[in-house]
């Protein structure tokens, strides 16, 4: 490493007269001003629209896991199983309780039935038809129960078995094979891709200008990628302790890599300016040292520190001094160094 370093030093030492690209030619890019938004930056984190804590609704040991973190379900898929004995037998007896009362209720309807024709004929008193009314009428409704309670056996059957809720993918699995579930236990989490958006806490002092033009910027530095908001929602609270307030910029669908928790820096359109702007692959940056190799008109390279304002999206960084407009500069500074060592080293075997 310090070789390296002592040879770039001398390769830059030697870059303060101008020295000639030895190979083939550089790509270069024309530094210029340009009409840009001018925003007001503010750090946050993605998070999706969609996302669901999957749990156990009922309890028992957990007999199947088909799924784990980073892997895409679809809606309905089985995620887990938990050991259904109990509630089978649960259900058997609920659905043998409302035979029982279907019977009884079948009985009590002829019984009815029965004592109307034997009123009718003077047989048997008034009272004897309105017990037998009675009877029929809690028939009814101990049938009616014991169907209640059947469907509520079947459910809880049918919650043993667990499925995603809508397709995505699975950001964490809380659950092991063998463990005990109760209901309410989280089992997996899912999020669905694509509906991502950047969350960010702004000042009540900017949220007039955030809300006047509503548009964003969204700059994801893991990705190396800038993508335009769709749409900006400000919240209609704030953080009593802060005095911010929480801002959504949804993500297009488009988005490929991004996931939950993710750094992300917003960046909120305020107004137009020109500012002076460099390619962000152009630039080379040592410690806290940012510079770029410009490239003259007979072609000879010179390495250049800069003092850089704000970036502007996919359009560059804004340059506040150590270049000109109408100046080039190397987009491939590897290259651009590798001919500078090139040519130092045919000056020293010259010598």
């Amino acid at each position: 490493m310090a070789i390296r370093f002592v040879r770039y030093a001398a390769a830059i030492a030697m870059a303060s007269a101008p020295l000639f690209a030895a190979g083939a030619e550089l790509a270069t890019a024309v530094v210029d001003l340009r009409e840009v938004d001018q925003t007001y930056a503010a750090e946050g984190v993605l998070e999706a629209v969609r996302q669901s804590t999957v749990a156990a609704q009922v309890p028992g040991r957990i007999v199947e896991l088909r799924v784990d973190a980073g892997q895409a379900v679809v809606k309905g898929q089985v995620l887990a199983r938990i050991d259904a004995r109990e509630a089978a037998q649960a259900a058997a007896a609920s659905e043998a309780l409302t035979a029982r009362a279907e019977a009884d209720l079948a009985n009590a309807r002829v019984n009815f039935e029965r004592t109307g024709k034997l009123v009718e004929q003077k047989f048997v008193s008034q009272a004897a038809l309105d017990k037998a009314h009675s009877d029929y009428r809690s028939a009814q409704a101990q049938a009616a129960a014991a169907r209640a309670g059947a469907l509520q056996a079947g459910a809880a059957k049918s919650h043993t078995v667990i499925t995603a809720p809508f397709s995505g993918i699975v950001a964490a699995r809380q659950a092991e094979l063998g463990e005990m579930a109760v209901p309410g236990r989280p089992l997996v989490s899912i999020y669905d891709p694509k509906e991502m958006r950047a969350v960010a806490s702004i000042p009540q002092v900017n949220l007039a200008e955030v809300r006047a033009k509503a548009s964003a910027s969204i700059e994801l530095p893991s990705l190396n990628q800038w993508v335009k908001g769709k749409s900006v929602t400000v919240l209609p609270a704030a953080d009593a302790r802060t005095h911010t307030t929480l801002v959504r910029v949804d993500l297009p669908e488009t988005v490929k890599g991004a996931y939950p928790g993710m750094f992300a820096r917003v960046h909120f359109a305020t107004g137009r300016a020109s500012k002076l702007l460099i390619p962000a692959r152009a630039l080379v940056y040592r410690s806290e040292v940012a510079g770029a190799y410009v490239v003259g008109d007979k072609g000879e390279i010179r390495f250049r520190q800069l003092r850089l304002g704000e970036p502007a999206g996919e359009a560059g960084i804004e340059v506040l001094a150590g270049i000109a407009r109408g100046e080039r500069v190397a987009l491939d500074p590897t290259a651009a160094l590798a001919q500078l060592k090139q040519r130092a080293q045919d000056q020293a075997t010259q010598r």
